[in-house]
């Protein structure tokens, strides 16, 4: 038996012993059937109690930590640990997998919980940041993920009693969740003065937002909403583990040993101490509580599961224990009964019962224990333990016999000789121990000589000899009993061994692969009559070798479920059963052994979710070693390696980079040179890629051929001998195959991520493309029999496997294929989920579930030998399968079993297609086989011969029987691909035609077209010369084998004979028609690379070759007539000029040389005289005429071959990246510009014009096929095709636009939130030294202290001041956001509400009450807004916001209630959303590097498609408006027409036409708006005033002058078509900023806003009802009236720049605000609008009423100073005594000063009751920082400062000095309070203020209550004096950015707050 097969038997596991109760919780419970669900090491075990039976769950591969069971109780989710851990969610009646949940998570699944209805699971993850998750558990679909927290979570849970909301817990913390769209946003737990901040552990809920948690000091939080409510305390007397509901109410499990159950209010009913049962012990602790009716199921932290009855609660039962944590190494088997003994880590010695499976005693020692075992009768149990010493125990009643410690060291291993006599103990100091039995255990001898630990020792049958394994893997012999060495070798083979324990020794051999390192396994036992031996090792793996197993590598059967180390196998004493027990996961597996293997019936439960890798185990093949051997095709096939250094989708990569460093200044000046005006399109391809593909050829619908070849898929027609292409691939197509209905076509490419393309046969449009999920390429794919979902395999190591929704272009679910190559896969026509896969060596069977799949593989039993399966098909029954072997077989397989083969083809069976009625097959023999429809006989047979061609069949066959590699029936013929790439059809009767045919696997190089026809020539490394029709024919006319391949050739001038260039340096002459040898030379030894005869009369011959030499031959007399020396690399390129006389080459050093004909003499030319030479050709691809080819980083791509057109305006190239160009000749300067053309997929190498220019010849190397371009000659209509190059590097942009470069250079990044807007230095207030130690002066005279802030007495007539400020309504909003958006402002509800945004706001305002509402949940600036049009939505607002990971809000507008949260995707912001034709989809654009683009279904917050949308800004995307699927972007110098395909976007460049109208001189301009009109137009508006109009994506006729600048906005009409335009504009006569245009913009009607403005910028446009909306770039609103031009202005506010400045009337509900936009404004607060408005010329920074209300003091930034008389706002006076800014500027409450306060660091006080001189009367000295606030005492004799380096100072008026004693400063009473500074105000500074300033505030007139501003973009309220540290508060959100200043009116009825960046004015209304 020394063969390398796996035994026939089997092992099946039978019973688990063990629960894991360390290190998880809440992990065990009852199932629908009572039956009980729990998990140990990598197993879910569901146990019948009542039966005392258990089933097994093995579909993971590591330890199980988490299980949730779903609400229904029959399905069980599990979580694992692991590199890739994943979620399998099982049905607990069959113990199948249902679903798999894969790639949410890394390192391991902490938790998990089903929601209510059971639709969604929630999965926390192990990793640092305890990712959480949320699935769509039946799609294996993650709905939302988030970072849970930055500690561990210990439990996650759905609150049942509320929608879409989540509670998480752990260390420290509690979150509340809440799940909308794509989002889960938290709040976390606020713990208050209620309790102390701890650890949670569990979770429970009631009604009413109650939420309960049991922490770890032992008591119950509860929770309602995120506040915590109240305490339980000492509910448990250590932490609170599990919790859990029911309907009777709830119980609890604690550290404590304790089981606690409430009531549903949570009042106690019962505790059960568990700890003190008659079944407990000290310590227990309890990790899992699960109450049912009247039993509750508790978990231990030893492994124990108990069962107690509610009503006798002293009465508990044990129903399942195992060992507690700790390894578990030790292990024995009783000698004559079903019973073994185990000890472990947690110092116990257990005796187990096979028969009953359970625990029947257990003692504990004081070590841990390493080793066991029984003597030979059984009654003595030795154990052996850590310190070295061991007991012997009396079996039976566990009672200690003798304790004996010799050794230091662990004991590792003892047995007992077979005789009883003696006991052998191994230990860690490498000596083994005999001590003698009978004599109480005298030592009488001892082994050494090992120089490592003892592992495993094993007695001889006659108890005489010793053996040992050592940990240095050395097997020593010792004789018995004294221990003496034992060297001989004759000795040694005569022992016979009584066990085999050992994994050394030569019949061990097999159980180590070939390699492995000999620590591996760690127990073997050998079963000498079952010839078998069964191993446990490192990796988890029970398996089963043959026994003796001689040569290692052998094969074997493995069996998983222990996760980490198997540390010890043994067979029972009757050989029926295994034990193996596990390491770290200390459970104990009892496997049932069947000697016959397993029955028939039962092999179907093997695979994935039974871990019964039997046959099925990749590395038990049980291949005999007889198995055939490959064939050599296959075998090339199998090595064939795809990886390439740079792929195709590294370009845009490469361009990226190369943009970046030329945007980071280093941009030439010079123009680049224009590209060709003229275009050319493919026609014809030779070619069809069979050598390494197979089953790739198919009728379509319409009976064209549809195959692949390079990068191309092609539909030949056969009637019209023609062909269409499908061009969007960007790499080699690898695979190909068709819908069922056979109009839809799906091709897989190559690529670093390889896209599979899913396109329409009759348009050649992209339907779908699928990208994200493979490596290297896809190499085969497979629609499903309904043709919904499409399967492809990857090339990556593991052949992953993915099965896609396409049409949606989303992955459903993905798996590891199989290790070696995968060549088909095959859906089972009958059965949508299931597929199969074939390859090396194998044949799977998989069965799709969730996001997952379980697999099985096909079993040849004894019917047929294992085989490489090359092809697979399904009949007519749903449970047969055929495959096509590389044996010639076809293998019949019934379900998973083989039940016949039969012989089908001399060598392998390729292709294999199934018909109606029967088969079709093809072979390597080249014949096609017809069978009928059960294989049992071949119905005829055709073989592929030259004979057999048809009459006039074009081409010709060149070889007879090729290998075949695809085929495939219909309209009456055989279609037939071959690996010698010709694409054949066969009638029924047996004639044969060619259809297309190309070169074999090979590279081409050569190429060259005839002089005067349409003919031209190939050759190739397949070593054959082809002649081919060029003209409408097609075809290939002549053929010729040569003796090795050949890499250039070329026509004689008069086209008669055809010179070849070989590989091994010679060359032949042939004649052009007969293709026969005239003449040939062999000179050099190594490749020709170029051969070129001169021009008429063609008298030399030029032959260049690798060896550096250029040989120049007579033709006439066929002699050698020159040498051309003096190239220092190889000739790459050679070309003669007109006369024959000089020739120039190129060489791989990029050198550029001449030579004189025929001597060969080095000539030197300048570059002015090689340009005005006549060249007969130009292929070279040097030399100043050619600079512009070369990429810029041409180190990456070298372009291989050029061609100059005949009539010397056109250089077409070919390059290593695939495309072929056209330039514009000359190609001089840098970076010329081009057309490039798509199809090849690798190096194009070489391009050829035809005589005529009509045509140009190209040649792909890897990708053997030839292509024909059709040449529009120039002046041809519509000369668009053909992708131009990258425009959008053009430096030379016509004209330029202020306000769209200011919009252009916006950085959103500096403007998200908490940047502090001002520099400050110092200490911040509330982390400042207090110094209060005079408050109060040491003699109290009774006075009381003044009061801090001078009460307002003014008259307020009939209203009341609030009595003091507790609350704030935002009320109204001043602004609009203009300047930096556009297509933001909407009519809703039929015109009677509009809607925009400000700030961070969202604004509703009613137009008849001019009311606002909001909505208030973004965090940052919202820079764009969209309305959902689709009457379904109606009112539905879309927002999206700047900020580092960015929100979109999906929001009704009339309940301003979140419909959807989108985040993830893009980067610092969204600038542009839309919603699409059905209102489901939204379209948003990133302002991220990648202008990112994205389309979602907003109510799920899916994203179904991205893509990156251009390298520069884009400023607006909007769906067309009847799709869903096509949209439109505009921005910087671009405009894009997208498509959705799948999960893709696909976008086509606006082509600029020259043939439409006024479209002569059109460049690409920034584009900034778009309006769509019928059939396919879109009118896009631009920077130059100009309205582009296009159709499709081209462009077709300028509007010029649409408007006299910036076309900003364009509006499409919905209702009629009728589009507004707005626009950058002077007002005049006949012009307007806003026009109205018919549907096809050719007439219009324009409208003037009265505005008042010199320029009138509109930004915004709406159209409803007869009324237009108009928002400007100066926050202006207006609506305008079509019938009478009437415009009224609706909403104003400042325009662009920093607000700081405000004020509030002494005495009227006005205030006043001063901004950066350069105006003063009044505001009136009760009509809610703008009463006047000064321009003042330049920034203003503050502003100031004078006491009694009649004038406005201004200060500016750049340190003037304004007083305005009110009533005119005409100046008053001025002065300028500062040159930075003035901060603050404030009246003195007598009126007499001003006080002025500057960034100088200056407070001036000027006096006004002078008159307007504005004399100063002095100013404070000795102020360090810059000044930003000021405040008058109520006497005006003093004056408050705060500085930028927090100092309030305090000096006096009008003198300036400094007052420092405290005392006197606190009796000050002050007429206003506005510093954020001193003692009474530091309460105001929040925790976390080192990333902003609180930059405002201000005291109520009452002076009881204070309003701040900060950096964060909160208003807040704070009571007045407020000096305890972080005081409590109320805060109101809607400011963006920084909120600069707070006033409240005079009456404190109104807070007025003004934001810095966001420009806007919020009135709050006080309560």
């Amino acid at each position: 038996m020394a063969d390398k097969t796996a035994p026939s038997t089997a092992l099946r596991l039978e019973w688990v012993y063990g629960y894991r109760g360390h290190q998880c919780r809440n992990n065990l419970y009852y199932t629908a059937t009572k039956e009980v669900v729990y998990f140990v090491a990598g197993v879910g075990v569901v146990y019948n109690v009542k039966n005392h039976a258990q089933k097994f769950f093995l579909g993971h591969d590591d330890d199980i930590v988490s299980l949730a069971l779903h609400p229904e109780k029959t399905l069980v989710a599990t979580g694992q640990v692991g590199k890739d851990p994943y979620i399998c969610i099982w049905d607990s009646f069959n113990v199948q997998t249902v679903s798999i949940l894969k790639d949410g998570h890394s390192h391991g699944i902490g938790v998990l919980a089903f929601n209510k209805d059971g639709t969604r699971l929630v999965s926390v993850g192990l990793d640092p940041q305890n990712i959480i998750n949320v699935w769509d558990w039946k799609r294996g679909k993650i709905l939302s993920t988030v970072t849970g927290h930055t500690q561990r979570i210990f439990d996650c849970q759905f609150n049942p009693f509320k929608e879409n909301c989540l509670v998480s817990c752990g260390v420290k913390h509690i979150k509340f969740w809440g799940l909308c769209g794509n989002s889960m946003t938290a709040k976390k737990g606020i713990f208050g003065k209620a309790g102390e901040i701890q650890t949670i552990l569990c979770l429970s809920f009631a009604p009413n937002d109650v939420t309960y948690s049991g922490t770890l000091s032992g008591d119950v939080y509860v929770w309602s909403g995120n506040n915590l409510q109240r305490v339980i305390q000492n509910a448990h007397g250590a932490g609170i583990f599990t919790m859990d509901m029911s309907d009777e109410g709830y119980s609890t499990g604690s550290r404590d040993g304790c089981v606690r159950l409430w009531d549903t209010t949570f009042a106690p009913v019962v505790r059960i101490n568990l700890a003190d049962s008659d079944v407990g012990y000290r310590g227990l602790s309890i990790r899992s509580a699960h109450r049912r009716g009247d039993r509750v199921l508790v978990g231990t932290q030893d492994s124990e599961i108990i069962e107690v009855f509610i009503r006798e609660p002293d009465k508990p039962r044990i129903l399942v224990q195992g060992h507690a944590e700790g390894e578990l190494w030790a292990l024995t088997v009783h000698p004559k009964k079903p019973i073994f003994a185990t000890g472990s880590d947690d110092q116990t010695v257990r005796i187990w019962s096979m028969e009953d499976n359970t625990l029947m005693s257990r003692t504990e020692v004081d070590q841990n224990i390493r080793s066991v075992a029984f003597n030979n009768d059984g009654t003595h149990l030795a154990v052996g333990m850590a310190d070295g010493s061991f007991i012997v125990f009396k079996s039976k009643d566990l009672s200690e016999i003798i304790h004996i410690k010799e050794r230091k060291e662990v004991l590792h291993e003892m047995k007992y000789s077979p005789d009883g006599a003696y006991l052998a103990v191994g230990s860690n100091d490498n000596y083994v121990d005999i001590y003698a039995a009978a004599q109480r255990y005298k030592k009488v001898g001892q082994c050494s000589g090992s120089s490592s630990f003892i592992t495993h020792l094993d007695w001889s049958e006659d108890s005489k000899y010793l053996h040992t394994n050592s940990g240095a893997a050395e097997r020593l012999f010792y004789k018995m009993p004294n221990g003496k060495r034992v060297t001989a070798s004759e000795e040694i083979k005569q022992i016979r061994w009584s066990t085999w324990t050992g994994v050394l020794g030569s019949e061990a051999n097999g159980i180590w692969p070939k390699y492995a390192d000999t620590n591996d396994v760690n127990a073997v036992d050998a079963y000498y009559g079952g010839e078998v031996m069964v191993t446990g090792d490192d990796f988890g793996l029970v398996k089963l070798f043959r026994f003796p197993s001689l040569k290692r590598g052998a094969k074997f059967r493995k069996y998983v479920g222990h996760s980490a180390h198997v540390t010890n196998v043994r067979f029972s004493h009757d050989k029926t059963r295994v034990i193996s027990t596990g390491g770290g996961d200390h459970a104990i597996f009892m496997w049932r052994y069947n000697p016959e293997g397993i029955p028939v019936e039962e092999t179907d439960d093997s695979g994935h979710d039974t871990g019964y890798l039997d046959s099925n185990s990749e590395d038990s093949d049980s291949d005999l070693s007889d198995a055939a051997e490959l064939d050599s095709d296959i075998e090339r096939e199998k090595e064939k390696d795809y990886d390439r250094a740079v792929y195709k989708d590294d370009l845009n990569q490469l361009k990226r980079i190369k943009k970046q460093q030329k945007n980071s200044g280093t941009v030439d000046g010079q123009k680049r040179n224009q590209a060709p005006s003229e275009g050319i399109r493919l026609e014809f391809i030779h070619g069809y890629r069979g050598y390494d593909c197979r089953n790739n050829l198919f009728y379509t619908q319409s009976g064209e051929v549809v195959y692949h070849v390079a990068a191309v898929g092609v539909l030949y027609n056969r009637e019209t001998h023609s062909q269409r292409f499908y061009l969007e691939h960007s790499d080699d197509i690898l695979c190909l195959c068709i819908h069922p209905l056979k109009d839809i076509v799906a091709t897989g490419q190559l690529g670093r991520d390889p896209a599979i393309h899913v396109w329409d046969a009759e348009s050649c449009k992209s339907l779908a493309v699928l990208k994200g999920h493979h490596q290297r390429g896809v190499c085969a794919v497979d629609f499903s029999g309904d043709g919904k979902k499409l399967a492809s395999v990857g090339l990556d190591d593991n052949h992953c496997i993915v099965v896609w929704d396409w049409k949606r272009g989303e992955k459903l679910a993905s798996t590891r294929g199989h290790k070696d190559k995968i060549f088909v896969i095959k859906w089972n026509p009958h059965n949508h989920d299931k597929l199969v896969t074939v390859g090396m060596k194998h044949i799977k069977f998989w069965n799709q579930a969730g996001g997952g799949f379980t697999s099985k593989r096909g079993t040849f039993g004894n019917v047929g030998k294992p085989d490489t399966m090359m092809c697979v098909a399904f009949g007519s029954d749903p449970l047969v399968t055929y495959s096509g072997g590389s044996s010639g077989n076809v293998y019949i397989w019934q379900d998973l079993k083989l039940s016949k083969t039969i012989k089908a083809h001399d060598g392998p069976c390729f292709a294999m297609h199934s018909l109606d009625k029967g088969f079709v097959t093809g072979g390597k023999d080249g014949i096609v086989c017809l069978w009928d429809e059960t294989f049992e006989r071949c119905l005829k047979q055709y073989a592929i011969k030259k004979g057999s061609l048809a009459q006039g069949s074009i081409g010709s066959l060149i070889q007879d029987l090729p290998a075949l590699r695809s085929v495939v029936l219909g309209h009456g013929h055989i279609l037939v691909g071959t690996k010698t790439g010709e694409v054949l059809e066969l009638e029924k009767t047996g004639p044969i035609r060619i259809l297309a045919q190309g070169h074999m696997e090979s590279e081409i190089w050569g190429l060259c077209c005839h002089p005067t026809k349409d003919i031209c020539a190939t050759v190739s490394d397949d070593a054959t010369l082809r002649v081919w029709d060029l003209s409408n024919d097609h075809r290939m006319i002549n053929c010729r084998q040569l003796k090795i391949g050949a890499r250039c050739c070329d026509f004689k001038s008069d086209g008669k004979a055809i010179a070849v260039g070989f590989k091994d340096g010679s060359f032949t002459v042939v004649d052009a028609d007969t293709l026969n040898d005239m003449a040939t030379f062999h000179h050099r030894k190594e490749e020709i690379s170029d051969i070129k005869f001169s021009p008429e009369p063609g008298k030399y011959l030029a032959v260049a070759s690798h060896d550096r030499y250029v040989d120049i031959y007579n033709v006439l007399n066929s002699k050698r007539v020159g040498t051309c020396k003096g190239s220092s690399s190889y000739i790459t390129h050679t070309d003669w000029d007109n006369r024959g006389k000089l020739l120039m080459l190129n060489s791989g050093a990029k050198e550029q040389l001449f030579f004189e004909a025929p001597r060969g003499k080095r000539q030197a030319l300048r570059n002015r005289e090689i340009e005005s030479l006549n060249w007969a050709s130009w292929t070279c691809v040097l030399g100043h005429t050619c600079t512009g080819i070369w990429p810029s980083k041409s180190d990456v791509t070298d372009v291989n071959a050029t061609c100059l057109s005949h009539d010397k305006r056109i250089l077409a190239t070919g390059d290593d990246f695939g495309f072929v160009k056209l330039f514009q000749w000359p190609v001089q300067g840098k970076n010329a510009k081009f057309k490039k053309y798509v199809g090849h997929s690798a190096h194009v190498t070489n391009v050829r014009w035809t005589h005529d220019d009509r045509r140009l010849v190209s040649t792909g190397g890897a990708d053997t096929s030839m292509m024909v371009w059709f040449h529009d000659a120039p002046g041809g209509r519509d000369n668009t095709h053909g992708l131009s190059d990258d425009s959008d590097t053009d430096s030379e942009e016509e004209g330029y636009d202020s306000d769209v470069q200011r919009e252009k250079d916006m950085d959103y990044g500096s403007k998200t939130y908490t940047n502090p807007i001002r520099e400050t230095k110092g200490v911040k207030p509330h982390l400042q030294e207090q110094d209060d130690d005079d408050e109060m002066p040491s003699v109290s005279r009774g006075a009381s202290r003044p009061p801090k802030v001078k009460k307002k007495d003014t008259d307020l007539g009939k209203k009341k001041r609030p009595s003091k400020v507790q609350n704030l309504t935002l009320e109204y909003i001043h602004g609009y956001r203009g300047f930096d958006c556009r297509n933001n402002l909407h009519y809703i509800n039929d015109g009677e509400d509009i809607v925009y945004h400000a700030a961070g706001a969202g604004i509703v305002q009613n137009l008849a009450t001019s009311t606002q509402s909001f909505y208030l949940e973004h965090t940052d600036d919202i820079i764009c807004l969209t309305v959902n049009q689709h009457p379904k939505y109606k009112n539905i607002i879309a927002t999206g916001q700047i900020g580092s990971t960015p929100a979109v809000m999906v929001w009704d507008a009339a309940s301003k209630e979140t419909k959807s949260i989108i985040r993830g995707f893009h980067t610092k912001g969204v600038c542009s959303v839309n919603f699409s034709a059905t209102g489901k989809l939204l379209l948003t654009v990133g302002i991220d590097d990648n202008h990112s683009i994205a389309v979602w279904r907003w109510q799920d917050g899916t994203r179904i498609a991205q893509g990156i949308g251009h390298t520069k800004r884009i400023f607006l995307a909007e769906f067309r408006p009847d799709s869903d699927s096509s949209f439109v972007t505009v921005g910087v110098k671009h405009v894009m027409f997208w498509t959705i395909a799948g999960s893709q976007i696909l976008g086509k460049r606006g082509l600029l036409n020259t043939a439409g109208q006024n479209t002569q001189d059109a460049k690409m301009q920034t584009m900034l708006s778009i309006a769509f009109g019928a059939n396919d137009v879109t009118f896009t508006g631009s920077m130059s005033g100009d309205v582009y109009v296009w159709k499709n994506h081209t462009l077709a006729r300028v509007v010029q002058r649409a408007h006299q600048d910036a076309v900003f906005t364009l509006y499409t009409t919905l209702k009629d078509g009728l589009i507004v335009s707005g626009g950058k504009e002077r007002p005049s006569k006949d012009g307007g900023a806003v026009k109205l245009w018919d549907q096809e913009m050719k007439r219009c009607r324009a409208f003037q806003l009265d505005s008042g403005n010199s320029i009138d910028v509109v930004k915004s446009v709406c159209r409803s009802k007869g009324k237009i909306l108009v928002g400007t770039k100066d926050s202006e609103i207006f609506e305008v009236s079509e019938k009478d031009s009437h415009s009224t202005t609706l909403v104003q506010g400042h325009g662009e720049g920093e607000m700081w400045g405000l004020a509030c009337h002494p005495t009227k509900e006005q205030f006043a605000s001063a901004s950066d936009d350069t105006t003063v404004r009044i505001w009136n607060v009760e009509t809610k609008s703008m009463i006047n408005k000064a321009v003042i010329g330049s920034p203003a920074r503050s502003c100031a009423y004078s006491p009694d209300g009649e004038m406005l003091a201004v200060g500016m930034k750049n340190g003037e100073f304004l007083l305005l008389t009110l009533a005119t706002m005409a100046v008053w006076g001025k002065k300028r005594d500062r040159n930075k800014a003035i901060q603050d500027i404030r009246f003195s409450p007598d009126s007499k000063y001003l006080a002025v306060a500057s960034d100088d660091g200056c407070v001036d006080f000027y006096d006004i009751t002078q008159g307007p001189t504005l004399a100063r009367t002095g100013f404070c000295k000795g102020i360090n920082s810059f000044v930003f606030q000021i405040d008058f005492s109520a006497d005006s004799k003093y004056i408050q400062v705060g500085t930028g380096c927090y100092q309030r100072l305090v000096y006096n008026v009008p003198g300036g000095q400094r007052v420092t004693e405290n005392a006197s400063i606190g009796r000050i009473t002050w007429a206003t309070w506005t510093s954020v500074i001193g003692a009474e105000v530091v309460g105001i500074w929040p925790r976390k203020s080192d990333k902003g300033d609180v930059n405002t505030a201000v005291v109520t007139g009452n002076g009881n209550a204070l309003a701040t501003g900060d950096d964060f973009g909160f208003v807040k309220l704070f009571p007045f004096p407020c000096t305890e540290k972080y005081a409590d508060h109320k805060k109101f959100v809607g400011h963006s950015a920084h909120v600069t200043n707070v006033k409240f009116t005079y009456d404190d009825r109104h807070l007025i707050s003004a934001g810095g960046d966001d420009c806007c004015l919020f009135v709050w209304k006080s309560h």
